[in-house]
């Protein structure tokens, strides 16, 4: 089921430490290899990546939103994130950009190094966890509960 959501879904929720401790989600497009590394792009100069270089420790959420009511599924990520390094960006680029949906773009290394106003950014998984609902026929146990699982 980990996997299923995950490849089913092409946004994240990145949860992100603000300096003063509170949580700061953003929505992100993700591309994932292995369901242990997820990239995205984005600028150094936004607001959740200056919360990773400050904090590398994040949460994830992948859902599917339009799933209809009780019939959700989601995955929740733990993970260690940062910008991938200008040394590290053409074998992570290719990985990061072997599969991307019509309309998404295939950075270049040379597009996420210098003097460019994106970068590379990559969340390490630690651990994972899956959505179970109360009334789950297998696992339920009457209120919704999460329950760790390697995808």
């Amino acid at each position: 089921m980990a996997r299923h959501v995950i490849d089913m879904n092409r946004y994240l929720t990145l949860g992100t430490t603000e300096p003063d401790g509170r949580p700061r989600l953003s929505p992100v497009y993700f591309t994932h290899v292995d369901y242990r590394d997820f990239y995205w792009v984005s600028s150094p100069a936004a607001h959740h990546s200056m919360n990773i270089a400050a904090q590398p420790d994040i949460a994830i959420v992948i859902f599917d939103s339009t799933a209809p009511i009780g019939q959700g599924q989601a995955v929740y990520v733990s993970a260690q994130a940062s910008a991938v390094a200008d040394d590290e960006l053409p074998q992570r680029c290719a990985e990061a950009f072997a599969r991307v949906d019509p309309g998404a773009k295939r950075f270049g290394p040379q597009e996420l190094s210098g003097d460019a106003v994106l970068r590379l950014y990559c969340a390490r998984a630690t651990s994972h966890e899956v959505h179970i609902p109360g009334r789950d026929p297998v696992y339920g146990a009457g209120v919704d509960t999460r329950r760790l699982v390697t995808p």
